[in-house]
């Protein structure tokens, strides 16, 4: 690498780290203060804070760093053609094509780094991040609700004690789950011991009984027992307990569907939608990398006004984005709109590689 590539592409990978890190602390910083209720309600600390907060990141990462790139690649370009640098390179011999080279290098070290995020890193966090959510409602279950009140934790579902033992058990509990009208469950015991187990929440439901009722029987079904475990993730929102939603699937699992479980012939357009998406959210990096330096990459002299050229070229950047968006939400109705998801991307690149090879001359 030369002194000029190490020049240009300091400068833009410099501006690259500046629209990353702001645009991404911004939004971060806005979808942390929707999960502040676990500091003042769900009284947890501020470790479990920034932890859960924190694993939304890979996937901000995602969508911010490519058009993070282009900005950088466009502000990079501007500040080298309004100080006559790219001027002086022209005539001193570089041409448009050896001026790519180290926005080119930028670039493909930037989609690099979204594959990772995008085909480990963001399906991995998604999935601790509802491990977690499972832990808080399980400490929120058994240490933060106070004794003595009757607590209604989601719509139809209440909980209670009437106090905590020396031992942190909890005496005379009730639990009733009117969430689903056609099962409606009580649980009443003396003790309930809280236990974790294979990464898994329990209640251990001492010397009580459970009553269960359906619509069109008279009398409930009442059975008692010594011990009962309840998994508490069943007492969590809808999405708990529920199967893997398709961003929280590890990659090679979305490619080894298993195409015979219900689920999948259920959800098999979104899992594939999904599995689209993650690889190609590197490619739209290497895209808005080459749109911004056809934008930008010819020499003009200060009197060129650029306004309106880098005005259309943000908007088309806007307008693929929310095309490359719609194409993989068709995705999930019709897995015929797969070519639509590479084709949109496919051919901007094309245009912009025609752009920096042809475009001066046309």
């Amino acid at each position: 690498m030369t002194l000029i590539d190490r020049y240009i592409f300091r400068s833009g990978l410099g501006a690259f780290l500046a629209a990353l890190l702001s645009l991404t602390g911004v939004i971060w910083i806005t979808q942390s203060l929707q999960q502040f209720d676990l500091l003042t309600t769900k009284g947890q600390s501020l470790i479990i804070f920034f932890a859960l907060t924190g694993l939304t990141l890979p996937s901000l990462i995602v969508l911010i760093a490519p058009i993070a790139l282009f900005f950088a690649v466009l502000t990079t370009l501007n500040r080298l053609n309004g100080d006559n640098e790219l001027v002086v390179m022209t005539a001193a011999g570089l041409s448009l094509l050896r001026l790519l080279r180290p926005f080119l290098l930028l670039t493909v070290l930037i989609s690099l780094l979204i594959g990772v995020m995008s085909l480990w890193a963001m399906p991995a966090s998604f999935l601790k991040i509802r491990d977690m959510i499972t832990q808080v409602r399980a400490d929120f279950l058994t240490r933060i609700v106070r004794e003595g009140q009757f607590v209604t934790l989601d719509q139809g579902f209440v909980f209670h004690y009437r106090e905590r033992g020396p031992d942190g058990s909890l005496r005379g509990i009730f639990i009733q789950d009117r969430r689903d009208p056609q099962h409606i469950n009580t649980y009443i015991a003396e003790v309930g011991v809280n236990v974790q187990k294979d990464n898994q929440n329990y209640l251990i439901l001492q010397k009580g009984s459970v009553q269960r009722q359906t619509p069109g029987e008279v009398d409930p079904v009442m059975v008692s027992f010594e011990s009962y475990a309840i998994d508490l993730t069943q007492f969590g929102s809808e999405a708990e307990g529920a199967p893997l939603k398709p961003r929280e699937y590890a990659t090679l699992d979305l490619i080894n569907l298993d195409r015979s479980s219900d689920y999948v012939k259920a959800n098999l357009g979104r899992l594939m939608g999904e599995l689209q998406d993650r690889f190609i959210n590197p490619l739209y990096a290497l895209v808005f990398g080459l749109i911004g330096f056809a934008a930008l990459g010819q020499p003009q002299t200060t009197r060129q006004a650029r306004g309106l050229r880098l005005g259309l070229v943000i908007a088309g950047v806007i307008v693929l984005r929310i095309a490359g968006f719609g194409a993989s939400a068709l995705v999930a109705k019709s897995l015929q709109a797969i070519w639509l998801v590479y084709g949109l991307p496919m051919i901007a690149m094309a245009l912009a590689v025609w752009f920096i090879i042809w475009g001066k001359s046309r």
